[in-house]
């Protein structure tokens, strides 16, 4: 009797645990539900079965896992769409009274970098941000056909006068420099660093692909005698290639098809080592370079504006030139990369797409690697007698006091092999009414300044230019008087009216304050009476631009 007393005190027991199990997992289930955790079912036997055997799989397609280092992780999370272009502010310069303000000083500029990043704006749809116009850059983009000089100087200065197609009344002064063309294989020998950005912001189809193929241009072009090292730069910098001849190039292009993006971006490192790597094979006499392959985003080390450009400023004392080529949209940081081309004594390009590359650095080459004549400034001097107002139109961020025309420590900008430099200046006559400039007391302390020109005669205004040979310290002048005259605008010639017609299409796309009876009709009638031979087909193409920014603005 005990011992089934025993055995039915053990099965109460046994029931109990059962039932508080059962329970238990029940209310386990139904609070994972609801936090929405799936809880899987029990297996059956056909859940046990094996898998099917999987598909062949080639070794050679798989590519392993990156490794992400925590340094990565900030970047890559950005959204590709989410827009952090930079562009500086814009303030237009405004006309100025020639009787209070007779000089007008500037450095000369042969970037051209605004252009084709206004076109590939347009292209994919859009009105480019106003930062982003910068007129001299789109009138410089083009070329035009000023006379070769005849003398020891590394250039010709033209001028041509008429009426401003936007505002008759008014007249437009058209200023064109013509550098010295030298033949490429005259041309010094070159020490060149490609420095690349390979961190991660630089792996899309418009960036690090298409820095591999513009290189590849350029290698292409290179002579025996001159050497290309290859230095990149994403967590840190590092030397990819060591000074190599241009005649191997085979280890060059493979050197640039190694090239992978990813990681943070240390380019304040990355530059000081090209300009190491640069300074160890300075070639004296020689055309030294360092060529910057980036889309601006600087974000470790030396980083700020202020700190890459003083490094900059304190390295082309070596004689080496900084030369920065911008690539992809959506995080191109273009306010950067316009201090560090200028600080460099170099030049400013932005490339788009292939043919971009090959106008850069294969239809241009000697011009935009291989310097004539640097620290390039212009001062104007109006004559009061036949100039009411003026207005330099562009040039925005080169503008200078007047004090530093005739002050050799100013840096200013550098003109390559074959270069022209075009400036524009709307002009107000004398005697002609406008509301662009007010009236200002009359002065307590001096007279009044006199509207008659002291032995000025029938000149406008005179042009002053200085420039330093690439390795000199000593500036040189060149003075040129530009007499008043009555020429029709249908008489100028093709530069005069193409340079305007681009002009006039910056201030429509920056809808400036300026811009008065301009119409983008007008500016392709001007254009198309202005293509000229038109070889490389790049007159044709701005005026279709302009024809479909006109159709982007009736569309708003």
């Amino acid at each position: 009797m005990k011992f089934l007393c025993q055995i039915l005190a053990a099965l109460l027991l046994w029931f109990f645990i059962a039932c508080n199990n059962r329970s238990v997992t029940s209310q386990s289930k139904a609070d994972s539900e609801s936090r929405g955790v799936v809880v899987q079912p029990e297996q059956t036997d056909e859940d046990m079965a094996p898998p099917p055997a999987p598909k062949a799989v080639t070794l050679s397609k798989i590519t392993p896992p990156r490794i992400v280092k925590d340094e990565e992780v900030k970047e890559e999370e950005t959204p590709a769409q989410f827009n952090t272009e930079d562009y500086d502010h814009i303030v237009e310069n405004r006309f100025l009274a020639a009787t209070q303000n007779p000089l007008s000083t500037f450095s000369i500029d042969v970037d051209e970098a605004a252009y084709s990043n206004v076109r590939c704006y347009i292209n994919n749809g859009s009105i480019p941000p106003a930062g982003a116009v910068r007129i001299e850059e789109m009138i410089n983009y083009f070329d035009y056909t000023y006379p070769q000089p005849q003398n020891d100087e590394p250039f010709t200065v033209n001028t041509e006068l008429s009426e401003c197609p936007w505002s008759p009344e008014h007249r437009l002064v058209h200023i064109g420099l013509q550098g010295k063309e030298i033949p490429v294989q005259n041309l010094p020998n070159a020490n060149i660093v490609f420095l690349i950005d390979v961190s991660g912001s630089m792996d899309e189809a418009n960036k690090l692909p298409l820095v591999r193929s513009s290189m590849k241009l350029l290698a292409d072009q290179l002579r025996p005698d001159d050497k290309v090292a290859i230095v990149v730069y994403a967590g840190n910098a590092g030397l990819v290639l060591p000074a190599t001849s241009g005649s191997n190039k085979t280890a060059i292009k493979e050197a640039i098809d190694q090239l992978e993006a990813g990681g943070s971006t240390a380019g304040g490192e990355g530059i000081q080592l090209a300009y190491k790597v640069a300074r160890e094979n300075f070639i004296k006499g020689g055309n030294n370079r360092i060529i910057l392959a980036t889309d601006g985003d600087f974000n470790v080390g030396a980083s700020s504006d202020d700190e890459l450009v003083s490094m900059i400023e304190k390295e082309r004392q070596s004689g080496i030139f900084l030369s920065v080529l911008g690539y992809g949209m959506g995080n191109y940081k273009d306010n950067k990369m316009q201090q560090l081309a200028g600080k460099g004594n170099g030049n400013h390009s932005y490339i788009d797409n292939i043919s971009e590359a090959r106008k850069v650095l294969v239809t241009e080459f000697g011009s935009t690697l291989f310097t004539i004549a640097k620290d390039v400034k212009i001062q104007i001097e109006f004559n009061p007698a036949k100039v009411q107002a003026y207005r330099l139109i562009g040039y925005e961020n080169r503008v200078m006091a007047a004090e530093d025309f005739n002050d050799d420590k100013k840096g200013a900008g550098e003109l390559g092999s074959g270069h022209t430099v075009t400036a524009l200046y709307e002009v107000i006559p004398a005697g002609v009414k406008n509301d662009f400039i007010g009236k200002v007391d009359e002065l307590k302390y001096q007279p009044a300044k006199s509207m008659t020109a002291i032995a000025g005669g029938d000149e406008l205004m005179t042009i002053k230019l200085r420039y330093k040979k690439p390795d000199g310290d000593v500036s040189k002048l060149i003075v040129h008087p530009v007499t008043d005259s009555h020429l029709a605008l249908a008489n100028t010639s093709d530069n005069f009216r193409f340079s305007a017609a681009v002009a006039s299409f910056g201030m429509l796309l920056r809808n400036s304050e300026f811009k008065q009876n301009a119409s983008y009709q007008q500016v392709v009638q001007l254009a198309k009476g202005a293509k000229g031979s038109d070889t490389n087909g790049y007159r044709q193409e701005f005026i279709n631009l302009v024809q479909a920014a006109g159709s982007l603005t009736v569309k708003k």
